[in-house]
Parts: structure tokens; C-alpha cells; sequence
């Protein structure tokens, strides 16, 4: 999300934008004062856990007394985002509509009696997805219209209390009497071009009670296309046609996006074997350059778009440490200074960034949540620069401010280190010793080769952004944002080993922190440094989760806090008191979702133990994904874990899945972790295989390229000069690497055969006005924006 220009308000004020799938947030943005082309500069990557219609931004005016108001919008449908993916382009700005604002499904069945002298029938079934309004289910209802030129017969159904999935099953009958112009001769006792002028209509509403009712959608089916057939099928609702859109949508100024959206369609598990065999066996390859994991991030100049996949993958099958410790000895080769030690964005040094945001996530809530709250909630002036230092402000008294502030960030991660991850300590033992290898006359190199990782590249850069790494819900404001900035500075700089001598004092280019951290030269912090690494690469813990806010019960629902650590999963009724309900983490059971059936609830999921289940409602879908795989990372070790569960709840003397009247009945679903949980869970390898095999796809041109090159230098073995386009890539053994590329480009070729079969039978059994035609959707929906 980049910047909005030209904002249609009277005077500046304070922007934000946020992103929406449908009528969902899932993220915002920082807010910008006081400008009316307020410059964002944001990067949001997500996955996509459900199906939906529109992708939608919204500009808010930050208010402090009243609700925010929204200025303008951009929607962009699921089916046109193709049009603007790796692009960068200005969209204008719409009104905010509420007639505009559907997400809709709704299932019709029309019976086309068109018989003279008999009723017409019209069945309302159900609809999928309706809106929160306020927070809160909708009490939807529908009205059922046939209307033409000189009528308009309307029924209702009855309202539908608290629910986002309602069950109208309601049949409404309409008289469609005999055209002036008939005769015997007609085909239809309603002559055809009165029937071209005939359809059905359903609007579907919000009952208001004692407000007005809230319009959600609308769809019309011209009665020409029933005849005398029985037709049921599943519509998208629209906006309505309502004739009042402003013709001057340019006045409310423009917002500029890059969008890159990544569908991927996953085939059956053993189209895959090949390929994901080639890629598991990469860290066994000599020399590793030649293998198929490092072949993708040469053909990929974007490394993110090649490590995401590959680094979840190796993870699945456990197979990551080995491959980052072959490609981070690569690195070392040709790294001639030890205090340059993994300082690049190289294949290993990426990698093991993007494993400390997966595995590491729940260990940085630990860790940094509690003071990053402190900080953002009860703020001191920290500012030490004497050219941003406000009118009255005392550097002396912001200086002790700010040692305060790092020395409660400094202190939390040196206690936090016997929590590292089991991870995380595997791979920096790796590279501690390959660092000890490659530099043996240096005592310090073991030790700054893994703080290069946790501080500077973890710890420091949470601290920053704490809003990346979920630590606090929204962007912090500007005078807390320089706050943060600071404390990061610091715990780069006490991270990094020997940095506090007077030589790396004095290289400062800001003169002001040079003379902070002449505080802070003390053997107990570089010492403190050296406790974490050794702590990181040699105590084995398991995961935690940190604390957040859900709605939960099983009839009334209440906000409560919710609290998990590596002992307990507890809520309280405030964030500050002490716990009213605790599961310890070694009674539950199982983590699933619940379906929305139960209790007609979106984002709801169930936490199994001892006693009645946990019902959990999140705020989002997104939110309760990640609830549930923090869950299951955490009770991994159980021994009683379910293999069966309901995957609804027991309500009225039976379970509403399958009927059981017996609560303690065996579940009748597969639990989705039924063995001990690992980071292999929360991974589908074959949706990260099919990634994969698309980047090659993508990246054939550069395959080609590549084995070209080593065909080149297999022949011509003397003195050489490599042309331009094989620069770039690293080849050290071009027969090995050939192989591997004969190997990738015949996998990628039977791969591409089996998708265009795939893709012809799912075309042909996908029927129009299904369910599946309607919500037809890969399984695998990636947004980088």
C-alpha cells in the first residue's frame, strides 16, 4: 500500500487504509497526520484462509472522539486481480455505498410451473456469508418479488436471529395469468415475449428492529431461462441498481497499490512425489549448488518468492537445518572478514530469517510483548537527537528513559534464551560451528555469527515493527515509532559482539547515540550476549503462545483476555487480573475449528480437554488461524491427543454433526493433528510443492539459460570468458548441475500435462449455478501488497 493523493476533505487530517477481504479487516495501516496525500509505504503478505469475492482497501479519517470516517474505497474482484498482480497502479477512489457492500451466496430454487391457471413456485433455500454488522450476526431476511411491466408481487420470509449462514427453506407461489395476445397456436400459455419481461427478484435485508433495515444484496433471474424445467442453483448477490452513483468519483482522490495475488491449484499428493523427492535430497547434493533447492533461487532474482515455499517445505519433512548449514558454509567460503559474517541477504542468511518468523513467532510474543505494551500504552519521551528535541523537553531525563526502556527489552531476551525454540538452537549450532571452522584464530566469530540472527535480524527488528509480528494490533504513533527506532539502534548495537569498544564507538555517525552507549560499556553486557547464544544453541524447549483478545463461551458470549504459555492456556476478565478459567497445556486434548453452524458465529474454534470443550470466537479469520496453530504447536508433546472430534458442538441433548445423543460419545471427524504436533501441522507440503513447481514454470527461459551454460562449460574446459546471461549464475560442477537440470525441466513438463488434464475434467463436472462453480477457488490464495 504506497499513498493516496489529492484526498477530497476540507483540511488535512489524519489518514489510514486498511484491508478488507469482503467486508472483513484483516490488516490497516499506520496513520498519517495532517496530510491530504498521505504516503503509506506498507507491505502486507498473507495467506488467504477462506474463499471470497472482492479484495477491498478503505481510507479512514482517524478520529479520537468519534468513529472513524471512511472517505473512499477500492474494490477489486477475486477474478480481476490477475489483471493487476506484480503492478504497480493508481485506482480512483469510490463512495462508500452501503447499498454496494455484498459478500454474499444465496441458494434459489425456481420451479418453472408456467402452466396457465397454475401457480408459479419460487424456493429460497439458504445463504453463506453474510456480514458482522456492528460487530455483531446479522437478523437476516429475504423478500421474494415477480415483477414485470405492470406488476410487482412481493413476499417475505421470516427473519433469521444471529446468524451468518441462515436456513430459510421458504416456498412463495405467484399467479402468472394469460397474455391478452394468446393464442392456440402459442408454444406457452404465456406468450414469449411477455416472459422475456418477467423476473424473479430477491433482496435479502438486515432486520433493524428499531432502526432501519440494512440492505445486503440483490439478485434477478429473468424467467425466460426456466421454460417448463425445475431450476436450482447458488448466486452471488449484487449491488443494486439504485441510479444515484456520483458521476464525480475523481473528487475523492486516488490510491496507489502494487498487488501481487498467487493462485495455485493442488493436484493429489502423488503427482508431487517426484519433484518434492528432488528437492528433499538437495542438502545431500555436492557441491550444493548443483542441487534443486539452490538451482530455484538462482532462476528466482527475487529470493522471497523461492525461500517462502522452500523453507516451509524443508521444514515439513525436517530436512531445513542440514540444507541452511550447506548453503550458509557456501556463503562462508567466500566471506574474507569475520566481523562480516552473515551480513548479506544471501540464500542461507534468508532462509534462516524466514524460519525465525515461523518458528520463532510465539517465543517474540514471550518475550517482547509485555514491554513493547508498556512502552506504546504508558510512553516516556526518549527523544536524545538535539536537532528533534521539542520545546521544553530535558535530553538528561529522556536519556534515562530510554536506558531504562533497553535495559528492560536488553534484560527480557537474555531470560528469554532457555525458551529458544528447538529450531532455532539447531540451526545456530550449525552455524556456530561453521563459523569456528571458517575463522579458527577468532574467539568471538562463534558467538557473532548468531547474534548477527537474533538480535539484529529478531529481536531488533520486532522491536521496530511491532506491528509485523502481531506484538501490538496497530501501527504505534509517530513519537512512540522514534521511541521503538531507538531501543532498536541499541539492541542492534549491544547485540553485535566487541561493538563497544571506544574504536566502534567513535565510527557513530550519529554523534548523540555515541555518547549513549558510553553507559554501556560494561563487561556484563557483552557477556550477557554470549549467555544467549550459548543458551539459543543448547537448551531444546517447546513452543509457547502469547496473550490476545477473543470473544468466548458456549451461550453467552463475553470478551475475555486470553493468556497462553508453555504451562497453561488461561482467560481473564481483564488483561491485569488474575485468571477466572486455566487448562493446564498437558489436559488438552485437541485444537479444531468449529463450524459456524453451532452456534451461527464466524471464526470460531474449540480447545479440548478434561472437562466441556472451549468455545473460542477470534476477531478474524485470520486471527483464528493463527489461535489454532499456536494451540496445536504448544500441546504438541501431549500424550492423550485425539485422533476423532465433533467438529460441532452439543447442543439440545445431541452433537449437530452427526446426531449422537451421548456427549462423550467418540468424535465422528479426523482430528487434523491426531499425532504430536510439530511445525509439519501448520504446513500443507504438497500446496508448497505446487508453489515450487509454478516458479520453475515461470523461470523455464531461465532453466533453459542455466543448462545451456553448463553445456558451455562441460565442452569448452580451457580458458573462458562466461557471456552475460550465465553470469549470474553460481555453477561449481556444470555436469551435476546439467543433471539436476534435466531432472527439474522433466518433472516440470509432466507436472504441466497433469494440470492441463486436471484442469479439463474440473471444467466439465463444475456445473453452472453450483455451489462449487460459485465458490470456485484454488487452494492456495497468497497476497504480497
Amino acid at each position: 500500500v504506497h499513498e493516496s493523493e489529492h484526498l477530497d476533505v476540507a483540511t488535512s487530517l489524519d489518514f489510514f487504509c486498511t484491508i478488507n477481504l469482503d467486508q472483513e479487516e484483516v490488516f490497516r495501516t499506520q496513520v498519517v497526520e495532517k496530510s491530504l496525500s498521505p504516503y503509506f509505504g506498507e507491505e502486507f503478505y498473507f495467506e488467504i484462509p477462506r474463499t471470497f469475492q472482492w479484495l477491498s482497501f478503505y481510507i479512514y479519517d482517524k478520529s479520537v472522539l468519534q468513529k472513524d470516517l471512511r472517505i473512499g474505497k477500492v474494490s477489486i474482484k477475486k477474478e480481476d486481480l490477475c489483471n493487476y498482480t506484480g503492478k504497480e497502479n493508481w485506482f480512483m477512489l469510490q463512495p462508500v455505498d452501503s447499498n454496494s457492500e455484498v459478500q454474499v451466496t444465496i441458494e434459489l430454487q425456481v420451479i418453472a410451473s408456467l402452466i396457465y391457471c397454475l401457480p408459479f413456485p419460487c424456493s429460497i433455500k439458504e445463504c453463506h456469508g453474510l456480514p458482522l454488522i456492528n460487530g455483531q450476526n446479522c437478523d437476516p431476511y429475504a423478500t421474494v418479488s415477480l415483477v414485470g411491466p405492470s406488476r410487482n408481487d412481493q413476499k417475505k420470509t421470516k427473519v433469521k436471529k444471529k446468524t451468518s449462514n441462515p436456513q430459510f427453506n421458504e416456498t412463495f407461489y405467484f399467479e402468472v395469468t394469460r397474455s391478452s395476445s394468446y393464442t392456440k397456436k402459442s408454444q406457452f400459455q404465456v406468450e414469449e415475449e411477455d416472459i422475456e419481461k418477467l423476473e424473479v427478484r430477491v433482496d435479502l435485508w438486515n432486520n433493524g428492529n428499531l432502526v432501519q433495515d440494512i440492505f445486503l444484496g440483490e439478485i434477478k433471474v429473468p424467467v425466460k431461462v426456466l421454460r417448463n424445467d425445475s431450476f436450482q442453483a447458488w448466486y452471488l448477490l449484487q449491488p443494486r441498481e439504485n441510479g444515484n452513483k456520483s458521476s464525480k468519483t475523481d473528487d475523492l482522490g486516488s490510491l496507489r497499490l502494487n498487488i501481487c495475488y498467487t493462485e495455485d491449484c493442488v493436484l493429489p499428493s502423488e503427482y508431487y512425489t517426484s519433484l518434492r523427492n528432488l528437492l528433499l535430497k538437495s542438502a545431500d547434493v555436492q557441491p550444493i549448488s548443483a542441487s534443486a533447492a539452490y538451482i530455484l533461487s538462482e532462476v528466482c532474482r527475487d529470493k522471497y518468492d523461492a525461500v517462502l515455499p522452500l523453507v516451509r517445505l524443508l521444514l515439513h519433512h525436517h530436512k531445513l537445518v542440514p540444507f541452511v548449514a550447506a548453503v550458509a558454509e557456501l556463503d562462508l567460503k567466500d566471506t574474507q572478514e569475520a566481523n562480516t559474517i552473515f551480513r548479506g541477504n544471501t540464500l542461507a542468511t534468508r532462509c534462516v530469517d524466514e524460519m525465525m518468523k515461523i518458528v520463532g513467532k510465539h517465543y517474540l510474543k514471550v518475550t517482547l510483548k509485555p514491554v513493547i505494551d508498556e512502552i506504546c500504552e504508558s510512553p516516556k519521551p526518549c527523544e536524545i537527537d538535539p536537532i528533534k528535541l521539542r520545546e521544553g523537553d530535558n535530553v538528561e531525563i529522556n536519556m534515562e528513559n530510554l536506558r531504562y526502556y533497553v535495559d528492560k527489552v536488553f534484560r527480557e531476551i537474555v531470560r528469554s534464551s532457555i525458551s529458544c525454540p528447538t529450531l532455532m538452537c539447531d540451526v545456530f549450532y550449525s552455524l556456530r560451528h561453521l563459523a569456528a571452522k571458517r575463522f579458527p584464530n577468532d574467539p568471538h566469530v562463534q558467538y557473532s555469527a548468531v547474534s548477527s540472527f537474533v538480535f539484529l535480524r529478531f529481536f531488533a527488528v520486532a522491536v521496530v515493527s511491532p506491528h509485523t509480528f502481531h506484538l501490538r494490533p496497530h501501527h504505534p504513533d509517530a513519537q512512540t515509532s522514534r521511541t521503538l527506532t531507538l531501543i532498536s539502534k541499541a539492541i542492534q548495537t549491544l547485540g553485535s559482539w566487541g561493538s563497544l569498544t571506544k574504536t566502534k564507538l567513535s565510527s557513530f555517525k550519529e554523534t548523540f547515540m555515541c555518547e549513549f552507549f558510553k553507559t554501556f560499556q560494561e563487561e556484563t553486557f557483552t557477556e550477557s550476549v554470549k549467555k544467549v547464544c550459548f543458551n539459543c544453541i543448547f537448551l531444546l524447549e517447546m513452543y509457547k503462545r502469547a496473550q490476545g483478545r477473543t470473544r468466548i463461551g458456549k451461550k453467552n458470549f463475553k470478551k475475555r483476555w486470553f493468556c497462553l504459555t508453555s504451562r497453561e492456556f488461561t482467560y481473564h476478565k481483564q488483561q491485569d487480573k488474575e485468571p477466572i478459567f486455566t487448562i493446564p497445556i498437558k489436559n488438552i486434548l485437541a485444537v479444531e475449528k468449529l463450524d459456524e453452524s453451532s452456534f451461527n458465529k464466524k471464526n470460531m474454534f474449540q480447545v479440548l480437554h478434561g472437562e466441556k470443550p472451549l468455545y473460542i470466537q477470534a476477531n478474524n479469520c485470520v486471527e483464528a488461524s493463527e489461535w489454532i496453530e499456536a494451540l496445536c504447536r504448544v500441546t504438541r508433546c501431549n500424550q492423550k491427543r485425539l485422533s476423532f472430534y465433533h467438529p460441532s458442538a452439543f447442543l439440545n441433548g445431541n452433537w449437530l454433526c452427526c446426531k449422537a445423543t451421548i456427549e462423550s460419545s467418540e468424535g465422528c471427524a479426523r482430528c487434523t493433528a491426531d499425532v504430536p504436533a510439530d511445525t509439519q501441522i501448520e504446513i500443507d507440503g504438497d500446496r508448497e510443492t505446487e508453489r515450487i513447481y509454478s516458479l520453475f514454470t515461470i523461470n523455464r527461459s531461465k532453466l533453459q539459460k542455466l543448462e545451456e551454460a553448463c553445456g558451455s562449460i562441460a565442452v569448452y574446459q580451457g580458458p573462458r570468458k562466461e557471456p552475460d546471461d550465465y553470469s549470474n549464475f553460481t555453477i561449481e560442477d556444470s555436469v551435476a548441475t546439467f543433471h539436476t537440470l534435466q531432472q527439474i525441466i522433466d518433472i516440470v513438463e509432466k507436472l504441466n500435462e497433469s494440470h492441463e488434464k486436471y484442469q479439463k475434467k474440473r471444467s466439465s463436472s463444475a456445473k453452472y449455478g453450483s455451489e462449487m462453480n460459485i465458490n470456485a477457488s484454488c487452494v492456495d490464495n497468497l497476497f504480497n501488497i
